[in-house]
């Protein structure tokens, strides 16, 4: 009888434990993932993820389409203003961004805070910029406290922008939009003329907290040809609106998140340059070699020994960790021969591709492409039902969305266009 209860003293004790780590298994489950009605009031704007249909039901949007049609209206817009008039670009452009880490960016109504989302997008930003511009330099100014502090000076290497700024994400304070002007200026003013001067502020703050008088610095700034331009993440502010105005720049507000990444997306292409810098000016630069590996040198930019890597000014054999950059010895502006070539698409937009579909024929003569000329994907949707894609108005290839974006992003050239010419110089050889 003892041994019986005792048993069941045990079970019933195993039981309990039992019961007792699955209570805690499904704590730690609730932890780490949400509930089901959870999740569906996690995003506080879902309703904005559906739209009716043409039977008045709710199907979720389709994504893909709605930012190819955005991206699409943005090439479209740039390609026109290019070719409408001859506009002349910088190729050679030097930009500070000014983060505005007052106590305004601590605020929560872009998620999860203003400040993170700037960080987030300004990071995207600066790679995206050197991809786009290789051969120009950026600088990162933060204002908090009623004080603008430099965090990177004028540079070619977004690691290094990157981790700066990631190093110093505090708020506190006002913001004071003339001593960063002050500051900025004093840097730019130094900048050869060839060189495009350019400042991009993100500014939370609904006022400015300036020792002096701000109209003098901002004359200031448009005497000196630098172009200033804004994007507000609280609400529209005349001061900012009067700077831009006056310097030639741009002054937008973001609506939520994907807004604000669409208005700093549009300062990574070159913008139309400045009338009276509108001049050809002949530019010397240098195209260092690199250095072997396993030698021990100094580094110019860094002033400390490095082993292997880096590269040679070819002027006074300084050497330096990355390019483009310009030597600390003899000031020779430093770039490699993709750069230079990169730098030039700017000049030479291709064309926005046509939008058709693809026709469905039993006609065998009459066959339409139904893979893209670039990935070789299917064009049609399961079911042999013909999907929106795009074709080049000069060789008529057909490209899926995926490829649309690619070309105009980063490639800068048309397969098709590429292939017919490479096709005819060998034909031209062969007759020869």
């Amino acid at each position: 009888m003892n041994d019986m209860e005792h048993r069941k003293i045990i079970d019933g004790e195993g039981r309990r434990l039992n019961g007792e780590e699955d209570e805690d298994d499904e704590d730690e489950g609730n932890e780490t993932g949400l509930d089901a009605w959870e999740r569906a009031y996690a995003d506080e704007r879902s309703w904005e993820s559906l739209q009716e249909d043409e039977s008045g039901l709710l199907r979720p949007i389709d994504n893909k389409t709605i930012y190819h049609a955005q991206y699409r209206r943005r090439i479209r817009s740039l390609y026109s203003s290019t070719t409408t008039a001859r506009i002349q670009k910088g190729l050679i452009r030097y930009l500070y961004i000014i983060v505005d880490l007052s106590r305004a960016a601590s605020e929560t109504d872009f998620k999860p805070s203003r400040m993170a989302v700037v960080a987030k997008h300004t990071e995207a930003f600066i790679r995206e910029f050197f991809d786009q511009n290789p051969l120009s330099q950026i600088g990162l100014v933060t204002i908090k406290d009623g004080l603008a502090q430099c965090l990177t000076d004028l540079g070619g290497s977004p690691d290094s922008h990157v981790k700066a700024l990631m190093g110093k994400l505090e708020c506190s304070g006002d913001s004071s939009l003339q001593n960063a002007l002050d500051l900025i200026h004093g840097y730019l003013n130094q900048i050869p003329t060839y060189g495009h001067r350019e400042v991009l502020i993100l500014y939370s703050a609904l006022s400015t907290c300036d020792p002096g008088d701000i109209m003098e610095t901002i004359q200031e700034c448009k005497r000196s040809k630098i172009r200033c331009s804004i994007i507000g993440l609280s609400a529209e502010i005349f001061i900012c609106r009067h700077l831009c105005q006056e310097t030639g720049g741009s002054y937008s507000v973001a609506l939520d998140e994907f807004h604000f990444k669409e208005l700093l997306l549009e300062h990574a292409p070159p913008p139309p340059a400045i009338a009276e810098f509108a001049i050809a000016n002949l530019i010397k630069m240098g195209f260092p070699q690199r250095a072997p590996e396993g030698v021990i040198s100094i580094c110019s930019c860094h002033k400390e020994a490095k082993v292997g890597g880096g590269y040679t000014c070819p002027r006074c054999k300084a050497r330096v960790c990355e390019l483009p950059t310009e030597c600390c010895i003899c000031g020779l502006t430093l770039v490699s021969s993709p750069h230079l070539a990169r730098s030039y698409h700017h000049l030479f937009p291709i064309p926005p591709f046509d939008e058709v579909s693809i026709p469905l024929s039993n006609n065998p003569h009459q066959k339409s492409p139904t893979t893209c000329f670039g990935c070789q994907e299917s064009l049609l949707i399961p079911g042999n039902k013909p999907n929106l894609c795009v074709a080049c108005p000069k060789c008529k290839q057909h490209f899926c969305l995926d490829c649309d974006i690619y070309i105009h992003e980063s490639l800068h050239n048309c397969p098709g266009c590429e292939s017919f010419r490479h096709s005819k110089i060998a034909s031209v050889t062969t007759e020869e």
